[in-house]
Formats: C-alpha cells, sequence, structure tokens
C-alpha cells in the first residue's frame, strides 16, 4: 500500500481523523495525498472568476489542516481539485495511483442519528475505490481480528483483494471468514477460491435475510479489530444503500473501522 488519499471536508473530526490516517500511512510507508474537491456554482451572466479563489482558499485551508496534527514522517501531499465530487476523486485516484481513500463517517453532516453522512455515502456508495471508513475520533492500533463478511465468495476481479492482503501481511491479522447464505443464493456461491483461501483462518456460515443482518448477528461474537465488506448490487450495504445517508440505528460501532473492497465480480 503506497498511495493514501484522504480526501477533507468540515467535519469536527477532520483533525482525529486525519491523525489517523498519518498514522495508519506510517505503518506502510505509504505517502498520503489530503485533498479537498471543490465546485463553482455561477448564475448565467456572472462575470466574476472565482476559481482562483475557491482555489486559494481551498489550499489554504488544507495546509492549516495538516499542521494540526503529527505528520510522524509521513510524507503529506496537499492538493484541491475542481468538479464534481464523485467523478472527480475517480479520476485522481486514478491519475495518483490510490490504493486506498480513508474516509470519515460523517464529513459534514451535524446530525447525531447519522453514521455515514450524505458525502460519505456518496463516495462509498457511487465509487468503486477501495475505502476505508474509520469511525470518528478512533485512535490509530494495529489490526489484529478482522472479520470477512461475504454472500458469496467468489472472485474474479484482478486485485480485488490487494487491500485485506496488504493489511493482513503488514499486521499479521487472523482473518475470519462469514458466510451469509441469503435468499439470493447460487449454487457455488460459498466455493472459497485459493487466493482467498489463503487469508482465512476460520469460517463460519449463517442464514440471514442480507449480508448486513448476518454481520449483526455474529460481529460482537467475532470482536474484530476491522469489518472487511464488500461493494455488490446486492451486498452488505444492499439496506443502508437506499440513501446515501446511513443511520447509527441501522448500523454504527464507535470502534469498528470499515474497510470496503471495490466489487469483486
Amino acid at each position: 500500500m503506497k498511495n493514501i488519499l484522504v480526501p477533507v471536508g468540515s467535519s469536527k473530526n477532520a483533525v482525529s481523523h486525519l491523525q489517523y490516517a498519518v498514522d495508519f500511512a506510517k505503518v506502510f510507508g505509504a505517502k498520503l495525498y489530503v485533498v479537498q474537491v471543490y465546485n463553482v456554482y455561477t448564475k448565467a451572466g456572472t462575470m466574476i472568476k472565482v476559481d482562483h479563489i475557491l482555489e486559494r482558499e481551498s489550499l489554504d485551508f488544507l495546509h492549516s489542516h495538516v499542521k494540526k496534527v503529527n505528520t510522524k514522517g509521513v510524507e503529506v501531499i496537499v492538493k484541491t481539485f475542481k468538479g464534481k465530487l464523485i467523478d472527480t476523486l475517480e479520476l485522481v485516484c486514478q491519475s495518483l495511483d490510490i490504493d486506498l481513500i480513508m474516509i470519515e463517517p460523517r464529513t459534514n453532516s451535524v446530525n447525531e442519528e447519522v453514521y455515514l453522512g450524505k458525502t460519505s455515502g456518496k463516495i462509498i456508495k457511487q465509487t468503486n475505490i477501495p475505502a476505508l471508513i474509520v469511525p470518528e475520533g478512533l485512535k490509530f492500533k494495529p489490526i489484529i481480528y478482522i472479520l470477512m463478511a461475504l454472500k458469496s465468495a467468489v472472485i474474479r476481479k484482478e486485485n480485488a483483494l490487494k487491500p485485506l492482503i496488504s493489511i493482513k501481511d503488514q499486521f499479521k491479522s487472523i482473518v475470519n471468514l462469514l458466510l451469509v447464505k441469503t435468499p439470493f443464493y447460487n449454487e457455488g456461491d460459498f466455493d472459497v477460491n485459493p487466493e482467498l483461501a489463503k487469508l482465512i483462518t476460520n469460517t463460519t456460515k449463517s442464514e440471514n435475510a442480507t449480508t448486513f443482518q448476518g454481520v449483526l448477528e455474529h460481529y460482537k461474537d467475532n470482536d474484530p479489530d476491522l469489518l472487511c465488506v464488500v461493494r455488490r448490487k446486492r451486498g452488505f450495504f444492499t439496506k443502508l444503500w437506499e440513501n446515501n445517508t446511513i443511520l447509527k440505528k441501522d448500523f454504527y460501532s464507535s470502534t469498528l473501522p470499515v474497510l470496503v473492497l471495490s466489487g469483486i465480480k
């Protein structure tokens, strides 16, 4: 894991989140890109050019933001980009060869009932970039136990498991697999391929309406340091992804980071 990206919003947790990202990047010897995406909405006939003003203010904000954390020798690169959030992040991650995007649950939301705010929810729902959701105020610690929850162990996308492999190798983690049989189960879904099998210590099988419900039933028993799930059309976040906003009452843990792998089919 060489390049990690942190989008910065205006949340009260932004400094804590950046410190976690720095600590995480240091372990991997990775570069940390701290970025802000801005857009310009102008009325027809407006003559004032505001792009350069917004860019300058955004850069000033990011530099002052980085000064609030202990960078611990990590190479931190500040960048601003103009454009629509999702499209811009996709392009940025391609051009910078980003291995992982680290996001806050609530980048802008002030609603205390919200787990994933609209901005974070869009990033998780609408991009295909591997992401790590870091709970608010969480301090970095080694990731020893990982719970990976899947409704299908079929893996076709090359390098889909790369972020998980990097974390496991770095921390010598124990990865426990939860296979959840849902109404959408297909014959062969629980056939674990050799690449994934190499990572797994124990496997549990469960039958639930959704992968999400299977995780709620089993994650406390596993007491993991990290939950690993996958983007699918009908995956862990299916119930939650009906809207970009995700409520704490539907899924929330103050201590459990969630690694979201890019779609593996």
